[in-house]
């Protein structure tokens, strides 16, 4: 049985934490295997939570992308403070007061997901106010799998930077203890490592499906999500604002027949049908859109095949590429790269084996780090 770092705090009864006037970083994956909710234990356990630290999405769940105010916490009074609205990183005096921050969210185990800087930032935040920080470990939902090479320091954003490449496989203690080396940051950090995890991917573990986000509703949908979020970086849809985010894409101008026929050809063994939806929000919103669906497996390489993709799509002259396909992928003119056909992902290897040798003093679970 596999416990998360929040359990094994619990059945020790928050020893760690009492007398300690804490600052919470969290959403509403703060629950334990029990489901139960992780602000309400702390609250029953008489801890002092004095603040409570809010990543994208805000603390209930809101709409992706849309940034939100701090508010009070409706049953324990207390500040929430957003993370993701007019700052993203804690200011010296939101930590007054404060003893320790503690971070639990729930990570996917990709570079582009903003609640990883949320963590890193946060971690600065404490250690530049002297403030002691603790993870509550969570397993990473993709195991021990990376791919792609590490991001450039100059393409730093929120959704890419700290050196990691696509997929890290750390669980996000093991990724803390990672950002502390990566930037030497003079900080009382503590980890309270999950157990029972041998770096199996969610499937092959006890534990229910933690929704990470509004649009990863299923761990196929993550499956999907490690590549498909590329997408946002087009004018296709990525399937958000569907049934099945991240695992449908399509636009009103694609022949969705022949882009499953293709796939079909290139990648025998991947699943997909060709499928019609229509979006009830982002783009093409209440457009029907022709494209195709997909039933991945582990063993599929969504990174390889969505660059498949859209090199298929550049036969449609409606087919377009923004500059956030460069944060996304953590590749400079990744536009112009895909056009000319000169981006190469087998080159990324060197990167992400490097970064493999780099991270594996951060490990505090089995299993070891794989190139995919």
């Amino acid at each position: 049985m596999v416990l998360q770092g929040i359990d094994v705090l619990s059945r020790r009864d928050f020893a760690d934490l009492k007398d300690m006037s804490i600052g919470l970083v969290t959403n509403y994956s703060f629950i334990d295997n029990s489901l139960r909710c992780g602000i309400d234990m702390m609250f029953k356990s008489g801890l002092k939570v004095r603040k409570i630290f809010t990543p994208e999405h805000g603390l209930g769940g809101i709409a992706d992308g849309v940034v939100y105010d701090d508010s009070i916490h409706p049953r324990y009074n207390v500040p929430v403070v957003s993370l993701y609205g007019s700052k993203r990183k804690p200011r010296a005096e939101d930590l007054d007061g404060l003893d320790i921050l503690v971070y639990d969210i729930q990570d996917v185990g990709l570079r582009y997901y903003t609640f990883i800087y949320t963590l890193a930032f946060t971690m600065e935040s404490a250690a530049e106010s002297g403030k002691r920080y603790m993870v509550l470990d969570r397993v990473n939902p993709l195991g021990r799998g990376v791919f792609g090479s590490r991001i450039d320091n100059d393409l730093q954003t929120f959704v890419g930077g700290y050196r990691l490449p696509l997929q890290y496989g750390l669980t996000s203690g093991e990724l803390a203890i990672y950002l502390k080396k990566l930037n030497r940051l003079d900080l009382d950090l503590r980890v309270v490592p999950a157990e029972g995890w041998k770096g199996e991917t969610f499937d092959e573990t006890s534990l229910v499906w933690n929704v990470p986000s509004p649009n990863i509703p299923t761990f196929d949908s993550l499956l999907g999500y490690a590549g498909t979020c590329f997408f946002e970086g087009t004018n296709v849809s990525e399937g958000r604002g569907t049934f099945k985010p991240f695992l449908v894409i399509g636009a009103p101008w694609i022949d969705g027949f022949d882009m499953a026929e293709k796939i079909k050809e290139d990648f025998p063994s991947v699943k997909v049908r060709r499928r019609e939806f229509m979006p009830f929000y982002r783009k093409y919103a209440n457009a029907s859109c022709d494209g195709i669906e997909f039933f991945p497996s582990k063993s599929d390489n969504f990174f390889l095949l969505t660059l498949s993709i859209m090199e298929y799509l550049l036969k449609y002259e409606k087919f377009e590429i923004s500059d956030r396909l460069d944060d996304l992928m953590g590749v400079k003119e990744s536009a112009r790269k895909i056009r000319s056909g000169s981006l190469k992902p087998d080159q990324w290897k060197s990167s992400g084996e490097e970064f493999i040798e780099f991270a594996q003093d951060c490990l505090i679970h089995p299993g070891r780090l794989f190139y995919r």
